[in-house]
């Protein structure tokens, strides 16, 4: 059965300037997909018919929606107000089993909130996080989360984010036992405000369980090392630590092109260096990493960023079909179920072994 995927097609910078053609790229390339264009359906039909090809809409079909969530809305604003706007009647129909995903390059807080309230979470999950995949200097990636979908985490969240990241790599990248790192300020089991040091209890507590594969703590010059397939944080340092990474590589950019293009002998040296500078810059494009998963939804919503080139947001729709094709929400759900289930018997244990004692005693004062 072909993957199913809604668009909110109006959402993000660009709107249907990015939205449209990535779509119809995406279904040129992929045979086995249909797409669910959600917005303006007369503004939709006029973008489909600009382009200078006839567009085969046998795979495509567009759904009305009367609104548009701005990039500058509030949640409030989104939620209540704008009830019938591309981005809620998009995951709607995740809802509705009329599509497997939804992909929105539109306001992220809006776009958290609205699939909270539509889609609900996964039993045993508290709060959704958000996950994207970082290049490391192995040349695979690596996933991390959460990127700021919550600021303020408890031990237990934290734990949480690392089953369901540990559930979307081994569903999407095959791996059996993906592993896990806790981003902390050291390696020692001592380093780290409270919070991490008992999330980490709890995290090799499941690993002794068999429910992870924790490695331990690791730094921020980890997240680009590729030392571990999962890293978790709270929301505040994800957030943080993407954008400053951004930051970096843009600054990085700038000062290569700017030394290239200092004199002609520079602008000649950048020409010899052409085909190494080109496999450079695709290996390190953040257009090819582009989607991030709200994970811990009874649902597969993926978030593009709001800026993102057609190139960008067709990526969000390769991880969106990915993410449908393994299933990936019932594996978040297997996984909590399992855990569930270990620490009910382990607490089922525990207090056999208590009632034992109690019992030892009460013989041992009989004698």
């Amino acid at each position: 059965m072909p993957a199913r995927i809604a668009i909110d097609s109006m959402g993000g910078d660009h709107g249907l300037s990015v939205t449209i053609p990535a779509s119809l790229q995406f279904l040129e390339r992929h045979p086995d997909v249909r797409i669910l264009l959600v917005g303006d359906v007369a503004a939709i039909d006029a973008a489909l018919k600009s382009g200078k090809r006839p567009v085969d809409r046998s795979r495509l079909e567009l759904v009305a929606a009367s609104e548009i969530v701005a990039m500058d809305d509030s949640i409030e604003i989104a939620l209540r107000r704008k009830r019938d706007s591309s981005m809620r009647v998009a995951i709607n129909l995740v809802k509705e089993d009329r599509a497997d995903a939804c992909v929105s390059a539109g306001n992220t807080g809006a776009l958290m909130a609205i699939s909270r309230y539509v889609l609900k979470t996964i039993d045993g999950i508290d709060r959704p996080a958000i996950a994207t995949l970082l290049p490391n200097r192995t040349g695979n990636a690596t996933t991390m989360l959460d990127l700021g979908a919550n600021v303020d985490c408890t031990a237990d969240h934290l734990l949480q984010f690392a089953i369901m990241g540990s559930a979307l790599v081994a569903a999407v990248d095959g791996k059996a036992r993906p592993s896990v790192g806790l981003l902390n300020i050291g390696e020692e089991i001592i380093k780290g405000n409270d919070t991490v040091k008992e999330a980490g209890e709890l995290m090799r507590a499941a690993s002794d369980r068999g429910q992870l594969d924790f490695r331990g703590n690791v730094e921020g010059n980890d997240i680009f090392g590729g030392v571990v397939d999962v890293i978790v944080c709270d929301g505040f340092v994800g957030n943080v630590a993407l954008k400053t990474s951004e930051g970096l590589a843009q600054m990085l950019g700038g000062f290569i092109r700017e030394e290239f293009k200092r004199n002609p002998m520079t602008m000649l040296a950048a020409l010899v260096a052409m085909p190494v500078l080109d496999r450079l810059r695709r290996r390190v494009d953040h257009r090819r990493y582009n989607g991030a998963s709200l994970l811990g939804l009874r649902g597969l919503v993926i978030k593009s960023h709001g800026s993102a080139d057609a190139f960008a947001f067709g990526h969000a729709i390769s991880r969106a079909c990915d993410a449908a094709r393994h299933d990936v929400a019932s594996r978040i759900v297997a996984s909590m179920k399992s855990m569930r289930t270990s620490l009910d018997e382990a607490d089922i244990a525990a207090s056999e072994r208590q009632s034992g004692t109690r019992g030892d005693k009460q013989v041992a004062s009989l004698f």
